[in-house]
């Protein structure tokens, strides 16, 4: 299956540099870069966050953007390398790398657009399969055995997708996403697409509450959509990666899920579902989970290279039984073009299970349910500013707080970790507005 995706890639550029085109008489009028970025009913493609999400217009995410004939190419990615050191007796310490990147391309198509997109990682070879440590975190599992206070890599294939969207009226649109990986329509925008988290490296305690369906292996979406709404509905692969980070695992459509997301204006962006997952969890597969989530997602500029976003998550689940909340608040602020703060709490009800405790005689029951919160603020500086991208330095300190139950296990009420590192992303630079492009149209040949 590997060798036969990378074949279907690879083969055509391979062809392509095998035998160039001839030059042409004449030049084949294209679409301007601006126009191309605009979809069927007039929404700019910078409002896509992860999967079929949308993103605040006033706070796009940092890409580079060129033409290629008759298809429009963005290229969107982060790098890090970081020192990671959690504390305590359930802590541990890691040097690494949390990286992905993502390549979309876009053309018209039967009178809508089409988008082929592709997001890969090397979490798997860069902090390993066991991932990288992370107080009170949990799910997934390595070597048979759940994942606790660490954070599982992304699968190298996050997505591996392709979308269709065409207006059937001059208000109405119809939209269509299939992936082998993907994400279905269910949660908030996943976290590293989120402005209020684009740089914040560490995944949210409340992963497993709100956005952990980011990376399904099966994903078929269909929605209807306006300019400032979308009403989606998705079947997809409810079980979580397997410890084979490399290929795609077993595809199926097992589970359903249900979104509504409102674009309330430039600054605002408001969602909420509910999703069925079918045995996620390959040590608990007689398990199944009911989610619901809601978030609000708040954009705006500050000056010409600032801006702040903030995003309010809630999200429940539901199974054998027993609910279970979690919510979260995060902010992330590009001061200038050369500081950015960013800052993170949540609280999450999580499980003896979940945290792996003693159970049984002598420990706690199984579902007994302990309340934990975290508390995070990070800071980084440019310090390479390139044509097209940035390299900057920073830290982020976490505090975390336990219940007394939890204080022999952690040492500590407050367990504290923290993560040093270096950042590589794309230039945040002006927004890409319609005139502008217009007026630069970049074109790649």
């Amino acid at each position: 299956m590997f060798r036969y995706v990378l074949t279907t890639v690879l083969l055509p550029s391979m062809l392509y540099a095998q035998h160039p085109p001839h030059p042409k008489p004449r030049q084949v009028p294209t679409k301007p870069m601006a126009m191309m970025m605009i979809d069927p009913l007039g929404v700019s493609m910078e409002r896509m966050g992860s999967g079929t999400t949308w993103i605040p217009d006033a706070v796009p995410l940092p890409a580079r953007h060129a033409m290629a004939g008759r298809w429009l190419l963005m290229l969107h990615g982060f790098g890090f390398v970081q020192y990671d050191r959690q504390g305590g007796p359930r802590g541990d310490d890691q040097f690494g790398s949390l990286n992905w990147v993502m390549l979309m391309a876009s053309r018209d198509l039967l009178g809508g657009r089409f988008q082929a997109r592709t997001m890969l990682s090397l979490d798997p070879a860069t902090v390993t399969n066991r991932g990288y440590p992370l107080l009170l975190q949990s799910g997934e599992s390595y070597r048979g055995q759940p994942l606790v206070d660490r954070q599982h890599p992304h699968d190298f294939w996050m997505e591996l997708a392709v979308m269709y969207e065409r207006a059937l009226s001059h208000t109405i649109g119809v939209m269509a996403y299939a992936a082998p990986s993907g994400e279905p329509a269910l949660g908030p925008v996943a976290f590293m697409h989120r402005p209020s988290a684009m740089d914040n490296l560490a995944a949210p305690l409340s992963h497993h509450w709100q956005d952990a369906t980011h990376i399904s292996f099966g994903v078929l979406t269909a929605g209807l959509f306006g300019r400032h709404w979308k009403l989606e509905g998705s079947a997809f692969n409810g079980r979580e990666p397997n410890e084979e980070r490399w290929g795609f695992d077993r595809l199926r459509l097992d589970s359903y899920s249900g979104r509504f997301t409102m674009h309330m204006d430039s600054n605002w962006v408001f969602s909420a579902g509910y999703g069925f997952l079918k045995s996620p969890e390959a040590l608990n597969p007689s398990e199944s989970v009911h989610r619901l989530t809601a978030s609000v997602l708040h954009g705006r500029r500050m000056g010409k290279d600032g801006q702040v976003a903030t995003a309010i998550i809630w999200g429940a689940n539901r199974r054998a039984g027993r609910t279970t909340h979690s919510a979260l608040a995060e902010s992330e602020a590009l001061l200038d073009r050369s500081n950015t703060i960013l800052g993170r709490l949540e609280v999450v009800q999580k499980t003896a299970e979940d945290l792996v405790l003693p159970t049984g005689p002598g420990g706690f029951a199984p579902d007994s349910t302990f309340t934990v919160a975290a508390v995070s603020v990070g800071y980084i500086r440019e310090v390479v500013r390139m044509s097209k991208a940035t390299l900057g330095v920073g830290f982020q300190t976490t505090l975390n707080l336990v219940p007394t139950e939890l204080q022999p296990f952690y040492g500590s009420r407050t367990p504290v970790g923290g993560m040093v590192f270096v950042r590589f992303r794309p230039l945040h630079g002006p927004h890409a507005t319609s005139s502008a492009m217009m007026r630069d149209g970049a074109v790649m040949h």
